[in-house]
């Protein structure tokens, strides 16, 4: 049976995104287009339905639809967050439509194996495991399709966070069994980000640097043909689409050179996060993974501003374990998105046992999302606040100051870079 397809055609970016994530709670496969797409590619989908998202349509660009003739268009996605406005959607896709609600994340598990074993056959595969939920789900996936042909690669880039490299080497080899390389590569990025101060350069370097990674990797193991990746939709978007051009590029987006050795496998691509997280509790994964609050493949490469060294990583270090630590404590964990310390490029004055200091400070950032299109700043109670700031100022070196961001996403996004 052909997979039914509603089409949003957008022209404002995250609200797009919002609409989708509403209809795919239905059961309704759902993919956002550009509000100027031509005929012949909207066509191409086969959509059963069209809805507008965004309120920038003049009259020439409205005249596409008219020829499409496919339907009702659906009006403002602002009125879909409520509860009027997810009844009527309701209504609009199954009993104007016909939708019938069939796509499931069981059901997509069970096309997506077929899908990558017909891509595969008898291919090699190696996947770039990063430990977070998007390349476990998509190795776990993967592992489904080709069993013994997929190699998971474990690259440790001197970018993580403390007792990340260990924690994650046994989580996946001494508890799950799957097959891992470990690999060091610290001292290979950090003397390729020497110096580089522009956050959009830095992803860039990143994204180059794992996929050389993978291919000298490869040229040890003999003819590999395939490379995993646990990209997300969300990825996907904010690395620019027509409508809302870059916002940040992704290290698994933007950064893949020309010339990839490796035909990629990019099973998770059209999820959202929380879609993500239903297929990995339905493939076994243990909630302490899927729950993991999510890591930007760069790493603190994007939590330090300005240039990257040892010194700065090390404070960064602290101080996150610090953060992560107290949250846990308080209970707060599961209820928040991404907790996480950043080191600003920024240097100010303080007093510490009566001396004059002039040393970094360090932000943090705390936010409540659904799938990271949008998300809020947490109100912790002072408390937490507090004994955050104490623990980091009398614990990790060369810091006398802690402040704390209360942005939400837009206009910000979660990461400082």
């Amino acid at each position: 049976m052909e997979r039914e397809t509603v089409i949003i055609l957008d022209s404002s970016g995250q609200y797009g995104q919002l609409i989708a994530r509403r209809v795919r709670e239905l059961n309704v496969y759902c993919e956002v287009m550009p509000y100027n797409a031509s005929k012949e590619k909207i066509l191409a989908k086969n959509p059963k339905a069209l809805i507008i998202s965004g309120d920038s349509f003049d009259s020439k660009k409205a005249s596409i639809f008219n020829e499409l003739d496919l339907g009702m268009l659906i009006y403002h996605p602002k009125s879909i967050d409520t509860l009027g406005g997810k009844e009527t959607l309701k209504h609009f896709l199954f009993n104007i439509v016909g939708c019938s609600g069939s796509w499931t994340m069981e059901k997509f598990i069970e096309n997506e194996i077929q899908a990558i074993r017909k891509k595969v056959k008898d291919g090699r595969v190696l996947c770039a495991l990063s430990g977070g939920v998007d390349s476990s789900v998509a190795a776990l996936l993967t592992h489904k399709a080709v069993k013994d042909n997929l190699t998971c690669i474990f690259v440790d880039h001197g970018l993580l966070r403390k007792n990340e490299a260990e924690n994650v080497i046994k989580t996946f080899k001494d508890k799950l069994k799957m097959n891992i390389i470990p690999v060091d590569a610290s001292e290979r990025f950090l003397t390729k980000l020497k110096g580089v101060t522009d956050p959009e350069k830095k992803r860039k370097i990143i994204g180059e640097e794992f996929i050389r990674v993978f291919e000298d990797e490869a040229a040890k193991l003999g003819k590999i043909d395939f490379l995993v990746q646990g990209t997300v939709y969300p990825d996907v978007i904010e690395s620019g689409t027509e409508t809302t051009g870059v916002i940040k590029s992704h290290h698994n987006v933007g950064g893949l050179p020309e010339d990839l050795k490796f035909e990629l496998i990019e099973p998770l691509r059209e999820l959202f996060k929380d879609e993500v997280r239903k297929i990995g509790l339905q493939l076994g994964l243990t909630e302490e993974i899927v729950f993991r609050q999510p890591f930007p493949g760069p790493g603190l490469a994007i939590r330090v501003l300005g240039e990257i060294t040892d010194e700065k990583l090390h404070t960064l270090r602290e101080a996150d374990f610090i953060v992560t630590e107290e949250i846990k404590k308080a209970g707060l964990y599961d209820e928040i998105w991404q907790a996480f310390a950043v080191l600003p490029d920024i240097k100010s004055v303080g007093m510490v046992k009566g001396q004059r200091t002039y040393t970094h400070t360090v932000a943090i950032r705390a936010v409540k999302s659904e799938d990271a299109m949008t998300a809020d700043w947490v109100r912790f109670p002072y408390d937490v606040l507090d004994k955050i700031s104490r623990r980091i100022v009398d614990k990790v070196p060369n810091v006398n100051r802690v402040v704390y961001d209360i942005t939400s996403k837009p206009p910000s996004t979660i990461e400082w870079e």
